[in-house]
């Protein structure tokens, strides 16, 4: 045990939170003292919802921890089909395919598709995307946007594939795709979008699928990581169903195991609980920019609930009023901090006016 001059020592030095053993929630216990905690991706709070975890326990017990057989057994829980219907139906797709991870459905779809056209990568994309090294693309997305339209345009080559990120979480930026109708209707263009941090929270807690208009010699394809507003760890594709067809017949969907079924019970079960998440979110978000006196500080945009600060050290003023905030280096990891405010539903109304009065 360490002597009292140790600990103090310690607790006076830069504090770490890097090996916490506790769940990840709205406070964290760090050297026995309760820190308010705006970080994570668990936008819907989902991970400590006593509701999802009550269904979680009924499909533990339903199906067992895990299912380690592949899509292609000749024995097979319905479930997997239940919850693809589910899931196309609740976020406006035809047709949907679960894969373990938000990785291997990204991966999946890009092998898939990468051989039909020639492929451009919009910026920021995420890493899940790449199929080698990073695209490196640094002009912006309006840039970027105009310029691949007159590219497909001018050019000799018909199939193209075009991969990108449907928001930036990190900024933060909501994309706009509707540039794709300005292509050449004699042009086929494959449309790959992730859109792991804006599922369950965009369009009013769909997913970006739900909202795009699509151009007839454009395919959309929505590839999406379940793990963070949805809670679940599994891996989602959205499209039409000729689309998931041929995503189902690749021998990486055919071998590869399935995310267990617990999570997947618990999904199909919690439409109510996601739209209360969802509504107390919105709550947040809402009280929050209403209490915020110096929104120039800030950057943030409509529903969407990350604000990164322009203010330098913000981090550390409000780690001595015992707040941790997401803070990291980008794109340099070897630059300065990315200083990220992130609310969730598990944020009470106190929660919330602690961080402002700390804000100042």
């Amino acid at each position: 045990m360490k002597s009292p001059n140790v600990r103090s020592s310690l607790l006076s030095t830069e504090k770490k939170f890097d090996q916490l053993s506790q769940k990840i929630s709205a406070e964290i216990l760090y050297h026995q003292e309760n820190y308010l905690y705006f970080g994570g991706t668990a936008y819907l709070g989902i991970p400590q919802n006593k509701e999802m975890t009550e269904l979680y326990i009924k499909g533990l017990e339903l199906y067992g921890l895990n299912n380690g057989t592949s899509r292609g057994n000749n024995v097979q829980l319905k479930i997997y089909d239940d919850a693809e219907i589910s899931i196309a139906k609740r976020f406006g797709a035809e047709a949907a395919l679960i894969t373990s991870s938000g990785y291997l459905a990204a991966q999946l779809t890009v092998s898939t598709y990468a051989k039909s056209g020639v492929v451009r990568y919009a910026p920021n994309t995420h890493p899940a995307l790449w199929q080698n090294e990073n695209p490196s693309v640094t002009t912006t997305y309006t840039t970027w946007s105009t310029n691949i339209v007159a590219e497909i345009n001018g050019s000799d080559d018909d199939n193209w594939v075009l991969i990108s990120n449907s928001l930036n979480n990190l900024v933060p930026e909501i994309y706009d795709f509707s540039f794709v109708h300005q292509i050449n209707p004699s042009k086929k263009v494959v449309l790959i979008i992730d859109d792991s941090h804006g599922i369950g929270l965009l369009n009013s807690g769909s997913s970006v699928f739900s909202n795009l208009h699509h151009a007839a010699n454009v395919e959309i394809v929505v590839v999406a990581s379940m793990a963070k507003a949805l809670g679940i760890d599994a891996g989602v594709v959205l499209g039409a169903e000729k689309s998931i067809a041929k995503l189902k017949q690749s021998d990486i969907f055919y071998g590869a195991s399935p995310p267990a079924a617990a999570g997947l019970y618990a999904f199909i079960h919690a439409e109510q609980i996601y739209q209360n998440a969802y509504n107390k979110l919105q709550q947040n978000v809402k009280l929050f920019k209403q209490k915020l006196t110096n929104k120039n500080d800030w950057h943030f945009v409509a529903d969407f609930p990350v604000f990164l600060s322009k203010q330098p050290a913000i981090d550390q003023r409000l780690l001595e009023h015992k707040i941790l905030i997401s803070s990291f280096p980008y794109p340099d990891r070897n630059g300065k901090n990315l200083n990220r405010i992130v609310l969730s539903s598990w944020h009470s109304e106190n929660d919330i006016l602690k961080l402002v009065a700390a804000l100042g």
